[in-house]
């Protein structure tokens, strides 16, 4: 039962997603969410895959990942934009 949680989070975060493109009037408010969440995602693994030549890479965390997924492209700049101001 306890597996069920991120996915119940996860779920829940997709339909507010959906619930904001809808008040925005998007047409396919769906796939604009889907859409988001894929860009956002895809972005954290291309700086994850160049990180060997850039010498940038962020920690694949749930957090990093719930970020990535819910802000989109934007959420992961401001993952990269903590992660140098942050740096130890």
């Amino acid at each position: 039962m306890e597996n069920v949680w991120p996915w119940l989070i996860a779920a829940g975060i997709f339909i507010l997603l959906v619930v904001v493109q809808v008040a925005v009037r998007a047409e396919k408010p769906v796939q604009r969410a889907a859409g988001g969440v894929l860009v956002g995602l895809c972005a954290l693994l291309a700086v994850n895959a160049t990180g060997v030549v850039t010498g940038v890479s962020l920690p694949l965390s749930p957090l990093a990942l719930g970020v990535a997924g819910a802000a989109g492209l934007p959420g992961v700049t401001l993952l990269l934009a903590l992660n140098l101001v942050f740096r130890s």
